[in-house]
């Protein structure tokens, strides 16, 4: 997984006074927590938290300190103001190349759904994948791919499974299907029967039964 590099000022005052000077000097009151690790409270520029927070992606992040100590961490929670949106504080968790962590990964999908092109819609149920895993073996998105949905058909997370990391969702969970749509096309019984596709071979799908309910 890709990361991102912080420099920081360890704080030695965190009351409301010192912060609100930071904030007004255009950086961001920070604390680092968790783990076997006390509390540490720091502050970094805002602009270095751009890549970091206003994006798709996912990132770990290497916290590196004027006095020369460093970590690795990962984005635990963050504030924005209600009004102007600046980042108003983050919160980050060690990380440790031996122990695993959780985090949300973007999903990808892969192919154009074959129900996609008989005129159906693909619909989202998630963007991202919670999974466990240690650090290292994280990836920067899940590939899904979806290139043998027909109309009816839903992909399962389970068809994304890794053996490096755990999903941590039900395998009942959908991550996207086929629906119908009023551009529906028919589909020629011979193109059909030629280029038909087994349940089997569509990995962690469901197809909806012609009298179900949606």
């Amino acid at each position: 997984m890709k990361s991102i590099t912080i420099k920081g000022s360890k704080r030695e005052s965190v009351g409301k006074k010192s912060t609100k000077a930071l904030r007004n000097a255009g950086k961001v009151p920070c604390v680092l927590y968790g783990g076997e690790a006390k509390p540490l409270h720091f502050s970094a520029d805002e602009v270095l938290f751009n890549d970091l927070v206003y994006t798709a992606d996912v990132h770990t992040v290497k916290l590196e300190f004027d006095d020369g100590e460093k970590f690795d961490a990962i984005l635990q929670d963050i504030q924005f103001h209600p009004v102007t949106d600046a980042i108003l504080h983050v919160d980050f968790y060690p990380i440790y190349e031996d122990k695993p962590i959780t985090m949300e990964i973007p999903i990808h999908t892969v192919g154009v759904a074959r129900g996609v092109k008989n005129g159906g819609v693909l619909r989202y149920n998630l963007r991202r994948l919670k999974v466990r895993g240690l650090p290292g073996d994280l990836p920067d998105f899940i590939e899904a791919n979806v290139t043998k949905l027909k109309i009816g058909q839903k992909l399962y997370v389970t068809a994304v499974a890794d053996e490096k990391f755990k999903i941590q969702h039900p395998d009942n969970t959908v991550i996207c299907q086929v629906r119908t749509s009023r551009n529906l096309v028919e589909v020629d019984d011979e193109d059909e029967d030629e280029d038909d596709v087994a349940a089997g071979e569509v990995p962690a799908t469901e197809t909806k039964e012609e009298n179900a309910e949606e």
